[in-house]
């Protein structure tokens, strides 16, 4: 029977009793049924508990400037699942998806899948069929046990280690990391874009023998002026635009570091001209994403943990004062109270939105008021983030500040509202 993707999707969400199954057996099984192997001459796999998609862009970005032709791996998607699959900067058509489903599927027997592992192989056979320089493939949870970890990435990526995932990952920093650092390879260089990342990490780099590149120890990000950062490591540095419309978000700059340095690692070209245009260039949607309206700015991010939220308030403090009212629509099993407690100093008011429609990790408005109770976000409840944002937007000031995050889902939600009322 002839399925469209929207046929498609649905059916692979039922063909696994679990949204996340962890392993590699299964997926492993199915790839070799479909002769699968490296997607590129070059793979670069990112695994990270924020920045990820941004660091992929970067890469991809990058590379293409470069005049590489290149496929980008991602996950979760924002409007349409077709923005998973990125092939020489364009998202992969309904047809070339469903082609590439029904190749998973006729491989498949009767080994049941994840929908992210019917996605991970549908992608790597395309990629397969695409005449690829470079692949760049964002682990979807954790790293070692995640499908995309079936391929041997010649650079890897961890971009930061926090606390989230803990019922898949483990419960500390250190467990975590192990987990994430699963995607290096012995004797392929291991990137890492925190100052101090966890021992765990550095112990695996160490046992594999994988070269181990710290940001601000083997190479460094540094702020220039209002428009330029410098890239550097020893014997070699490059002044280049900020990233990202010129936010100069400090974690977007540790992004862009990293992606610089995995493909500096690789036995590609790479001239200046391509990483100064590449980081120009690079565009993910939901990640300090601005719109305006009536002279109010508006940003749009997926930050959904406490890391990401102290991120988000490193960078709305180095902007201008501005007041600022947050749209907070949080999933279930996120830590709301540590998420408010991160912007707390850079936020003056909150409204709460229900996230019903992401499913069994959804929250109604009023619950997550009520795990609010006694923060400063404890107030103003709305039914969805269009409702919230309509009375976010009537309550601004004339050069206020809204800002709508929590999740994929919010920034899905919002970014819906703001593009049906251009």
């Amino acid at each position: 029977m002839s399925r469209t993707l929207p046929d498609w999707l649905a059916f692979i969400e039922r063909q696994h009793p679990h949204a996340i199954a962890m392993g590699l057996e299964r997926v492993r099984e199915v790839a070799a049924r479909m002769g699968l192997g490296k997607p590129a001459p070059h793979v670069v796999t990112v695994a990270g508990t924020n920045g990820k998609g941004s660091t992929v862009a970067f890469v991809e970005a990058i590379a293409r400037a470069q005049g590489l032709r290149v496929g980008a791996y991602t996950s979760p998607h924002l409007l349409r699942y077709n923005e998973r699959v990125r092939i020489d900067g364009h998202d992969v058509g309904d047809a070339a998806l469903v082609e590439g489903f029904e190749a998973v599927e006729a491989a498949r027997g009767d080994t049941p899948l994840t929908y992210f592992e019917y996605g991970t192989l549908c992608a790597l056979w395309l990629f397969a069929r695409a005449g690829l320089d470079l692949a760049v493939l964002e682990v979807g949870l954790g790293g070692r046990l995640d499908a995309v970890n079936i391929v041997d990435a010649d650079a890897a990526i961890v971009t930061t280690v926090g606390l989230d995932h803990q019922d898949w990952l483990g419960g500390d920093i250190e467990a975590i990391g192990f987990e994430k650092a699963g995607i290096a390879r012995g004797f392929k260089p291991l990137v890492l874009g925190d100052d101090d990342p966890p021992a765990s990490v550095l112990r695996h780099a160490y046992a594999i023998g994988a070269p181990a590149w710290r940001i601000a120890n083997d190479f460094f990000a540094e702020p220039v002026d209002a428009g330029h950062w410098r890239w550097r490591e020893v014997g070699y540095e490059i002044a280049l635009p900020l990233p990202m419309q010129a936010q100069g978000a400090p974690a977007q700059l540790r992004n862009a570091a990293c992606a610089i340095a995995a493909l500096r690692a690789l036995d590609l070209p790479l001239e200046e001209e391509a990483l100064a245009r590449g980081v120009a260039d690079a565009a993910v949607a939901g990640r300090l994403q601005r719109f305006e309206r009536d002279g109010v700015e508006i940003v749009v991010d997926v930050g959904h943990n406490p890391q990401a939220a102290a991120a988000l308030a490193d960078w709305l403090h180095s902007q201008p004062k501005r007041r600022t009212v947050a749209v907070y629509a949080a999933l279930a099993d996120k830590d709301a109270a540590g998420v408010v407690a991160a912007l707390a100093d850079e936020v003056d008011g909150w409204l709460l939105a229900g996230s019903l429609d992401a499913g069994p990790r959804g929250s109604d408005a009023a619950t997550l008021a009520q795990r609010l109770a006694g923060t400063a976000a404890a107030a103003g409840c709305h039914a969805d983030v269009a409702g919230a944002l309509t009375a976010a937007l009537a309550r601004a000031a004339p050069d206020g500040r809204v800002l709508a995050f929590g999740s994929f889902h919010a920034a899905a939600e919002a970014l819906r509202y703001l593009n049906a009322a251009d």
